[in-house]
């Protein structure tokens, strides 16, 4: 894996080349390979070998004074103060607040790392995505006080978007929020709120790898009549730790009104700890009175745009931990296809039954398998790198390069975080495939990757949620902009692709994917009718998905057509990029037929004929 990320960063993203940039001036090639090579090591020495465990010791709840505490495998811990000293928490962050003022693009990289060694274990992903939400929408003081302490890893934070009753339809939450007296204004940590009500699936909501855990809630603030505003517009964003800490950050010992009611078990991630939470139940009494308190991030009612910070963040982030377990599964696979003997081959030779077998790997299928997921991990990989890639030109570049980074992101996260999610999963079921009835029992590890990598395609909004977003929205919002910008990056690598030896045929017809792409969105969208348009966006996703990756993939060839002289790496990247167009190119013409006839029958179906 490693050679393929350098490969990624500097022959094809040409990484160091950010570093004549103010922000990224005192980092050079040597630095980013620093920060790579301690993360493997850590990765390696500290979350791969307690991978099993942590599958098998799930978190527990035990009962003490203070109510129901988690217990977690001292693994765990080791695993958190190691990945906390790296720096990596606030690797992107300013010098000035403890931060190396990394490429996002190098940071994604070495997280990369940790995911492909235990997921399950985890590293900092909410802890930082709950810090740079505040840092972008948090005033001065909570980045201070929440924001700086969970960058240094003493705190840790989490996400509390869902409710039992409602799960993707966040419009429907009902958790209260009410200010706290009348100066509930002048606390200098912001605005002071009394949080009333239930969240679920909030991963690390409970444990005690820190001192201290920050909440971000979502919650609505009533109106004078006690009712809450209906919709998303009703929904603001509030700071809540579990303990209570004065202006200064420091701990009052006191503790919030946030109670553990109990812990999610999953079919994966069985390391991490997914709890559901009770606000303001009265089991713990800041002040004397019952209800969780919380500070206003941002503007009352614009909750929802703030958590969006930390989404879009978490969903690259998402599709980076399903690259890895399909990543994972595929170095498992290759290692058990090359060793295990099984077999003859076909023909006149494979008839003497007395003759040695022959090992996995020289079986035509078994090879066809072990394509099929490195076309997809390492297509994944490149993906996502090039999505972080984006960030930092979002982040740094000129305006004109900065606004179309920015657009072209819009158009990529929901492929970001659902192509992965989809395709590394099957990619880890053909893992268990190579493995035979082996990959099916717990003695190897590639049924845990299965099992771990099913949560993505639910994690961080699920795919009809995704396709939802990207059919009816990004593809269509300023006019068709973000899509227009797609095809033009993606012309430019079909017309350089035409002037390289064995490159044209991948090139023409991914030129003319692109066109039936183009037609098949004009199409879904003819009558106007968005409940049409939208009810094939899940193959219209998978196809835009696979389109993207095509190119993605034929961007890369370029760069592995272009090193000299050419090894096995190279000629990996292009057979994976022959692999691509001649297996799953062609799937497109299925998913874009419903979508351009707007194919009715789901619309149609009635429930009694279930």
């Amino acid at each position: 894996m490693r050679q393929t990320v350098d490969f990624l960063l500097n022959d094809w993203l040409r990484v160091t080349e950010l570093t004549a940039r103010p922000r990224f001036a005192e980092h050079s090639a040597e630095t980013f390979a620093q920060v790579l090579d301690t993360c493997e090591r850590i990765a390696r020495e500290k979350f791969a070998p307690f991978n099993r465990l942590v599958d098998i010791e799930e978190p527990r709840v035990v009962a003490d004074a203070d109510g129901l505490r988690v217990v977690l495998p001292q693994a765990t811990h080791d695993a958190w103060v190691a990945y906390a000293a790296s720096g990596m928490l606030a690797a992107a962050q300013d010098a000035e607040i403890g931060g190396m003022q990394l490429p996002y693009v190098v940071e994604a990289a070495a997280d990369a790392f940790f995911a492909k060694a235990s997921v399950s274990i985890g590293g900092g992903l909410l802890t930082r995505g709950n810090a740079s939400l505040l840092m972008a929408h948090g005033t001065p003081r909570q980045q201070q006080v929440f924001a700086a302490t969970e960058f240094s890893g003493r705190w840790s934070g989490t996400m509390c978007l869902s409710e039992p009753q409602a799960g993707s339809s966040l419009s429907d939450i009902a958790t209260r929020a009410e200010p706290d007296g009348d100066d509930f204004e002048r606390d200098p940590l912001g605005p002071r709120y009394r949080l009333r009500g239930n969240k679920m699936w909030i991963s690390a909501g409970e444990h005690e790898l820190t001192e201290n855990i920050v909440h971000l809630v979502l919650a609505k603030i009533p109106r004078d009549d006690g009712t809450l505003v209906a919709g998303t517009k009703g929904i603001s964003l509030f700071v809540v730790p579990k303990k209570m800490v004065d202006a200064a950050g420091r701990l009052t010992g006191e503790r919030n009104d946030v109670a553990l009611a109990g812990l999610n078990h999953k079919c994966g991630w069985r390391g991490t700890t997914n709890t559901l939470l009770n606000f303001g139940e009265g089991r713990f009494r800041p002040g004397g009175k019952a209800g969780a308190i919380g500070y206003l991030v941002g503007r009352a009612g614009e909750g929802l745009r703030c958590m969006f910070h930390m989404m879009n963040e978490a969903r690259i982030a998402v599709g980076m931990a399903a690259t890895m377990l399909g990543m994972a599964g595929y170095e498992a696979s290759l290692e058990y296809a090359k060793n295990r003997p099984q077999g003859r081959p076909v023909g006149p030779a494979g008839k003497d039954s007395s003759s040695p077998q022959v090992r996995l790997i020289e079986h035509a299928d078994i090879r066809r398998m072990l394509l099929a997921q490195k076309s997809y991990a390492e297509g994944a990989l490149a993906l996502e790198l090039y999505c972080a890639r984006l960030v930092d030109e979002a982040h740094t570049g000129d305006a004109a390069a900065a606004r179309e980074a920015a657009l072209l992101l819009e158009v990529l996260t929901p492929v970001a975080k659902s192509w992965p999610s989809e395709w590394c999963l099957e990619a880890n079921s053909l893992a268990i495939q190579v493995h035979g009835g082996y990959g099916y029992t717990r003695d190897f590890p590639v049924e845990q990757y299965w099992r771990d990598n099913r949560l993505n395609m639910i994690h961080e909004g699920t795919h009809g949620i995704q396709a939802l977003d990207l059919l009816g929205r990004k593809v269509v919002m300023e006019g068709g902009a973000g899509l227009k910008l797609l095809a033009a990056r993606a012309n430019a690598t079909i017309e350089r692709a035409g002037q390289v030896a064995g490159l044209a045929e991948p090139a023409n017809a991914l030129a003319a994917a692109l066109q039936r792409l183009g037609a098949a969105t004009k199409a879904a969208w003819a009558t106007g009718n968005p409940e049409e348009a939208l009810a094939n966006a899940t193959p219209y996703l998978q196809a835009f998905g696979h389109v993207v990756l095509a190119w993605v993939w034929l961007d890369v060839a370029l760069a592995a057509a272009a090193r000299a002289p050419r090894g096995a790496l190279e000629a990996g990247k292009l057979a994976a990029m022959r692999y691509f167009f001649a297996y799953e190119l062609p799937r497109i013409d299925a998913w874009l037929g419903v979508v351009a006839r707007r194919e009715p029958l789901v619309r149609q179906m009635r429930e009694e004929w279930f």
